[in-house]
């Protein structure tokens, strides 16, 4: 395979710009101030087809920056309505985001590239288009994060810092974050012409979509033969591909903060990066932005906000299929689609092979049992793998699998509970659990070990990286991105990674801001 040396090589598509020009606004970027390429993603970059020798080029940073249009792209940004914290925001958009075009992957698939912080646009409202290097680092290591996990995301193609300042809570200094999807279209795209009353144009985009991501819903048919609506069968695929991320989401203990409709991609990827974080110690009602104040995002309130979400899509598609009969039919897809792929993922996690009866309460007292004790969710599960009595390694053998860390091994199962009785308790009925499987103690530690990450982007790690990229050190930056590439493999020295956070890592806050 012949990579290319330069981002304008790159077969162009750019069919969102060829829609109508009343669902976006055609804009250029604005320029930064001395622009230094902090980190490009070479693995993504050889997916899209370019070279390493592309990615050191001047074109190339001249392009992430802003600072030069993509050759052969058209440069828009969208516009896009919907709910805010469950509240209808009205016309919101591209408030800080540009669209370059899109490209012809390696693999043929169609790939636009944004970039995210590169100025103002007819939809910034308020604000000023930019992006400080401190959100832009936490949304360039969360993409790569999630993709390392096999959850569906955005990705980040470079990371742009600049001399510009701009004003947040403090002065701070412009970033730019290249991302990278299929499509950046959201339910709130929909929203915004049914709240219009635009049906052409809702019908318009309802059949791009269609026709890009879900040509499967142009040939279903019911049980008498008849043929289905392809809007309802959109509204049915997008309510499973939701329901399977949040399924995603809840089993790796990752809350996103803002789940509000314009943030909900139509694809079901894990879409605009703000105040997300992974938990540490496992509450059940843990609130990640801290301008959540009513806990409308919690952690175990995802999935039931997600499905909310999904009722507004509904509504704005209506519309176009006055039968409020079959889009509720097609709404209870998510449902079931959500409690049978948390089904799937648990039983990995827990290493068992099929569901039995009981499986729901033993699962049930684990989420318990965590919350009570706010143990450590990432290692609670990670560690369980090597419970006493649960396998029979030997402890070199426990170390090379979990780490170590300079004061010896992480850790242990029990020892992340502070009622310790309990968590025997528990671990004696997982224990008798187990009895009932076929698979031999080694292939299902194997598994565990392989579905349950050893490292996680948390909260502390990002912001000693956010403090390396505002003094030009990215050293930080790489070393989780390498981590996150494959979080479930040990690497030597790293064993602090995966440990407890310390103790000030709990005083790190997040906000819309961010």
């Amino acid at each position: 395979m012949t990579l290319h040396t330069s981002l304008g090589d790159l077969p162009k598509i750019n069919s969102f710009a060829q829609l109508p020009e009343s669902f976006y606004s055609r804009v250029h970027t604005q320029s930064l101030k001395e622009p230094r390429l902090l980190h490009a993603n070479e693995r993504l970059a050889n997916d899209l087809g370019l070279s390493t020798r592309a990615m050191t080029s001047p074109d190339f940073l001249s392009v992430v920056s802003g600072n030069q249009v993509l050759p052969g792209g058209q440069t828009v940004c969208a516009v896009y309505s919907g709910h805010q914290f469950g509240v209808w925001a009205g016309q919101l958009g591209d408030g800080r985001a540009h669209l370059l075009g899109s490209v012809q992957a390696v693999d043929g698939q169609e790939l636009e590239l944004q970039l995210k912080g590169a100025g103002m646009t007819p939809y910034s409202r308020m604000g000023d288009g930019r992006a400080v290097i401190r959100s832009s680092v936490r949304e360039y290591l969360a993409s790569e994060a999630m993709y390392g996990l096999g959850i569906p995301t955005t990705r980040a193609l470079a990371l742009v810092v600049a001399s510009d300042a701009v004003m947040r809570e403090t002065v701070e200094r412009a970033a730019v974050v290249t991302r990278v999807a299929p499509s950046f279209i959201r339910f709130g795209s929909f929203e915004h012409w049914s709240a219009r009353k635009r049906p052409v144009e809702l019908k318009v985009l309802a059949d791009y979509v269609i026709k890009r991501f879900y040509p499967h819903c142009l040939e279903t048919q019911d049980g008498s033969g008849q043929a289905n609506s392809p809007y309802v069968e959109l509204l049915r695929a997008v309510s499973e591909r939701t329901a399977d991320l949040m399924a995603s989401w809840q089993v790796v203990g990752f809350c996103h903060g803002v789940m509000n409709t314009d943030n909900m991609s139509i694809l079901g990827v894990t879409l605009d990066y703000g105040p997300y974080g992974f938990m540490d110690g496992f509450n059940a009602r843990h609130i990640c932005n801290h301008t959540d104040t009513q806990g409308r995002y919690a952690w175990h309130a995802q999935p039931a906000v997600a499905n909310w979400n999904l009722y507004q899509l509904a509504q704005a598609l209506y519309d176009l299929v006055p039968d409020a009969e079959a889009l509720q039919e097609a709404l209870t897809a998510f449902e079931a689609r959500f409690l049978k792929s948390m089904q799937e993922k648990m039983l990995r996690k827990l290493g068992f092979q099929q569901w039995l009866e009981g499986d729901e309460g033993l699962i049930d007292e684990l989420w318990s049992l965590m919350h009570a004790n706010k143990a450590d969710f990432t290692l609670s599960f990670r560690q369980l793998a090597h419970a006493p009595g649960v396998s029979e390694a030997t402890p070199s053998q426990i170390k090379d699998d979990l780490g170590a860390t300079a004061g010896g091994a992480l850790a242990p199962f029990l020892d992340l509970f502070a009622d310790r009785d309990a968590a025997q308790a528990w671990l004696s009925k997982y224990q008798k659990r187990l009895g009932r499987e076929a698979l031999p103690w080694q292939e299902r530690v194997k598994s565990m070990l392989a579905t349950n990450p050893l490292y996680v982007l948390r909260n502390h790690l990002a912001q000693k990286a956010i403090e390396g990229a505002e003094q030009g050190d990215a050293s930080e930056l790489r070393t989780l991105l390498s981590l996150m590439a494959d979080p479930y493999r040990p690497q030597a020295g790293m064993e602090a990674y995966a440990a407890v956070p310390p103790d000030w890592a709990s005083h790190i806050e997040v906000s819309c801001s961010s």
